[in-house]
């Protein structure tokens, strides 16, 4: 990671701290879920695992880059590289399909309230997000066959602070054809169609909205997607920026720093952001928090 010398132990304590209240942000929205009965919804079912998912993401590389920066060795072995690039795949493909259902959930929450009940029934969530965990498990494990196949060059130095499959791909001696056919293929899958899935249901919520003329009706949209939406934005606007953006040999640290608004930054964030702006969230932090001090004072 490009960081000078004199200001390495200042970004030490930053990212340090930014990955403690990764940590515990994500936590809370967890145990918040699992023991308020209020939230045992499919929206904070499926939110639950998204915090999950981002808790897990963030652990994929921050503990790693933690540890070189404080030991001033940054090196990695092959195997712990290949196992850090199938989880970074494996939580950031279920961190897209997470948001992809959320979409859809807030989709059915505002065309369709009278039957939302009916709809987002928890047989449905469960079919949601099995199929969910197995492409990503797929994908991720995919990649990961693909790449230990190859046989890689002398010099392994990766310009970044985590294996990535493209930073892998550059450094190998063998033909790497398939790998990036493979690539091809499975980010229009896993990437893009999501991110087209999430684009359509917002214009037909907006439609639906539009067609009743109603201040109330927008006021509702904001408040019930505003978090989804800014959680959107925060994670494909970070990795549309790194991936497709043409790279140079001068961007080193613009995509450094790209790459720790979608590992650290994003996951840090997003317990923030739908609690904030969530009143189910504080509620039920309220509640929690309320029925424990009776508890002790028993």
């Amino acid at each position: 990671m490009p960081i000078p010398q004199e200001h390495q132990y200042l970004f030490y304590v930053l990212l340090l701290a930014m990955y403690l209240t990764t940590i515990l942000g994500n936590l809370i929205i967890i145990i918040l879920i699992l023991l308020d009965s209020h939230l045992h919804t499919p929206m904070y079912l499926l939110l639950g695992n998204l915090s999950f998912s981002d808790l897990c993401f963030s652990s994929v590389t921050m503990p790693k880059l933690l540890q070189n920066m404080q030991s001033q060795n940054p090196i990695i072995t092959y195997a712990d590289c290949l196992a850090q690039m199938y989880f970074l795949m494996f939580f950031g493909d279920m961190e897209s399909f997470l948001l992809v259902a959320m979409a859809y959930d807030r989709y059915v929450a505002i065309c369709f309230p009278l039957h939302y009940t009916s709809i987002m029934s928890p047989k449905l969530c469960a079919c949601l997000l099995l199929p969910m965990w197995l492409l990503a498990t797929f994908n991720a494990m995919m990649h990961t066959l693909l790449m230990a196949r190859l046989s890689f060059c002398e010099k392994n130095l990766i310009l970044n602070f985590f294996c990535d499959v493209l930073a892998l791909l550059k450094l190998a001696c063998s033909d790497t054809y398939i790998n990036e056919l493979m690539i091809l293929i499975m980010s229009n899958l896993i990437g893009i169609i999501p991110f087209a899935l999430i684009v359509m249901s917002y214009v037909r919520i907006i439609f639906s909205i539009l067609k009743v003329h109603s201040t109330q009706g927008i006021q509702k949209l904001f408040s019930t997607c505003g978090s989804h939406l800014s959680v959107v934005f925060l994670f494909y606007g970070t990795i549309i920026g790194l991936f497709l953006c043409p790279s140079t040999n001068n961007s080193i640290v613009k995509e450094t720093v790209m790459a720790v608004m979608y590992t650290v930054v994003t996951p840090m964030l997003n317990p923030f952001i739908y609690s904030l702006r969530n009143r189910d969230i504080k509620g039920a932090l309220i509640r929690v928090i309320f029925s424990n001090k009776i508890s002790l004072s028993w």
